[in-house]
């Protein structure tokens, strides 16, 4: 899920984070829903029965976003955050049980899952197991396993899917791929992204992180099922620290700063440079515990060489914290808060411009080769009636989330001090670390009971 809840000014910084934002290949490469064997494609000309699946925060966005089509179904947990768009679709019928709604209602052609990080997965594997097309927020799972499963059951079942990282469709996104390949830094060897998540100051928060478990127990209000919110999460009482929206910064819930901004701000530079595996991550934070993610962290990936491209490094920053300000930066101009910075063998790209400005304006920027987008939304409806393969289906999603969610697990307490001793290597290939086991235990969460895959 995105940005649940959240206050306008934070959702206006998002939007003006994500015209950073840039492409890749694979996403590029687009293939007809029917050459594919689409399951269940609907007729360009008929309208998708679609049913949301969390409704009250980022998921109702999502669903307005798609309001061209016939919304049958919204679910929530919280009906009282839910009232707005129970209010806004009279015509949906209401649910708080998804599975129960997938069982009972039969019109559903697809599900836009909106939930917190932790029930993703099982929202979204409930509908492809019955050959339903998804739409899911982002980061698309919870664990590193999540995402590799979802994608694989999505690709079985040959339905159409779709990520919500929307910056993925935008003009941006493209011209950035178009200039990295155009050679205008030559062999990129390194990157850094940052961001001002989870706190852009000391008395802006966006949720909190470094914090401890609340000891006292409220009752939720009596529109809320707190169990059935929990999902497949350890259960633990009910408590207003937790939801809505502050969910993202609980281990048990969320995926932190780095699930929330990475699929967004790496989904660029894995299209541009078609990265893959890494080969190694190692990460350094501030205090964490086994709660809540650090206040502040820096993750290092490193990628193998990818044909004609060489090995990267790839550095990560949450919490405020920022890369050294590269040299050819003009005294007075601004990093950004939130931000990307391309260091290639002929020079440097911070966000969409070569810096020193003097490079920038010299540079003739290349032709536009690459086929644009219709528009995030309007790609996935479009592959759901047949049409082309949207730009962040799982097949390219479940990668970069994996990356993504590796970070993650560099930060865990459990691994803190073996982790200050070695870096951990990742064999992609065979879905395992290969210098220190203790670290597989996190590419995969136990779930609560009854709640089994």
């Amino acid at each position: 899920m995105s940005l649940r809840n959240q206050p306008r000014e934070s959702r206006l910084s998002r939007r003006h984070f994500l015209r950073g934002a840039a492409m890749a290949a694979t996403a590029f490469t687009f293939v007809p829903g029917h050459v594919l064997g689409l399951n269940g494609a609907t007729s360009p000309n008929e309208k998708l029965n679609l049913a949301g699946i969390g409704i009250g925060g980022q998921g109702g966005v999502d669903i307005d976003n798609l309001n061209s089509e016939n919304i049958v179904a919204l679910c929530d947990v919280d009906w009282r955050l839910a009232a707005g768009m129970f209010k806004k679709y009279p015509q949906a019928k209401q649910h708080k049980d998804y599975r129960k709604m997938l069982e009972e209602q039969k019109d559903i052609d697809g599900v836009v899952v909106g939930t917190p990080d932790h029930s993703h997965f099982f929202a979204s594997m409930a509908a492809i197991k019955q050959g339903k097309h998804v739409y899911c927020e982002k980061p698309l799972t919870h664990s590193v396993w999540e995402a590799r499963t979802l994608a694989a059951a999505a690709r079985k079942q040959k339905v159409a899917t779709q990520m919500g990282n929307q910056g993925q469709a935008s003009e941006e996104t493209r011209r950035l791929c178009e200039m990295v390949w155009d050679g205008a830094i030559g062999p990129v060897r390194e990157v850094h992204i940052w961001t001002d998540r989870p706190s852009n100051g000391l008395f802006n928060e966006y949720w909190p992180q470094g914090v401890n478990r609340p000891t006292d127990t409220p009752k939720p209000h009596e529109e809320l099922d707190w169990d059935l919110w929990l999902g497949p999460a350890p259960a633990r009482p009910y408590h207003p620290a937790y939801t809505p929206f502050k969910w993202r910064g609980w281990w048990d819930f969320g995926t932190g700063a780095l699930g929330d901004i990475g699929c967004h701000a790496m989904d660029s530079v894995f299209r541009a440079l078609k990265l893959g595996h890494p080969t190694s991550v190692q990460a350094s934070s501030t205090r964490v515990n086994a709660e809540t993610y650090p206040l502040g962290s820096m993750v290092t990936y490193e990628f193998p060489a990818r044909g004609d491209m060489p090995a990267c490094k790839l550095v990560w920053y949450d919490g405020n914290i920022r890369p050294a300000r590269p040299e050819e930066l003009e005294d007075g101009q601004f990093m950004g808060d939130n931000g990307c910075l391309l260091i290639g063998d002929k020079g440097k790209l911070l966000g969409q411009k070569l810096i020193p400005e003097a490079k920038n304006k010299a540079y003739t920027q290349p032709p536009k080769t690459l086929p644009r987008s219709l528009g995030h939304y309007k790609e996935w409806i479009e592959a759901c009636k047949g049409g082309q393969a949207a730009g962040s289906n799982f097949d390219f999603a479940g990668p970069l989330t994996e990356v993504v969610l590796l970070g993650n697990i560099a930060l865990r307490s459990a691994l803190r001090i073996d982790l200050t001793q070695a870096k951990l290597q990742w064999d992609g290939a065979n879905f395992k670390f290969t210098n220190l086991p203790e670290a597989n235990q996190f590419l995969r969460r136990e779930y609560r009971q009854g709640w089994g895959v």
